[in-house]
């Protein structure tokens, strides 16, 4: 059986405006370091997990030159 693909098609942020959930369009709702490890397992597309300057990994949408499909962007659920 072929592993399903899930995008991600909204997002809750904190007070602090820092993603930390994400809804995947199965409607699962996932905390973002679950995300991270979901993109790493190639479960969830159109995002990859980078290092930031800061040493973290980062959670982000692939690059596109669409704005309006970035993390940031997505509705708010």
């Amino acid at each position: 059986m072929e592993k399903r693909q899930e995008s991600v098609i909204a997002v809750r942020k904190n007070g602090d405006d820092d993603i930390i959930e994400l809804k995947l369009s199965n409607g699962q709702v996932v905390d973002y370091k679950e995300a991270q490890q979901m993109e790493k397992c190639g479960v969830i597309v159109n995002v990859n997990v980078f290092k930031g300057g800061d040493g973290e990994e980062h959670l982000r949408s692939n690059p596109d030159g669409d704005p309006t499909n970035n993390l940031d962007n997505l509705p708010q659920f």
